[in-house]
């Protein structure tokens, strides 16, 4: 399966988007869920889940593990709900951060 450079949403440098909170990274949603994809397992933990690691440095590098997960996982490009997205992490918290919150699959 090939994937154009949006296939998981418009490609975005995100230390030029003008976020209310600054982000930290990239990050790669399940839609209609707070999951996000760990880098190290390559499976989708929640935001508060203590081992995750979700911030990847730049969108290529979240688009490949985007493009791998949905190769594992599923049939069809298309079948995959995966967006991503910018995030940080709250040392505060001690865990992710989405910045625009849940995203829906269906607006």
């Amino acid at each position: 399966m090939d994937f154009p450079d949006d296939a998981f949403g418009d490609p975005f440098d995100v230390h030029a988007l003008p976020l209310r909170r600054p982000a930290q990274g990239y990050a790669v949603q399940m839609l209609d869920t707070d999951t996000l994809l760990d880098r190290h397992c390559g499976k989708f933990l929640p935001v508060r889940a203590n081992a995750l690691d979700a911030l990847f440095p730049d969108f290529a590098s979240a688009h490949a593990a985007a493009a791998a997960w949905t190769r594992a996982h599923c049939q069809r490009a298309d079948e995959h709900r995966l967006a991503i997205v910018p995030a940080s992490f709250d040392p505060v918290l001690e865990r992710h951060v989405l910045i625009y919150g849940v995203l829906c699959q269906q607006p």
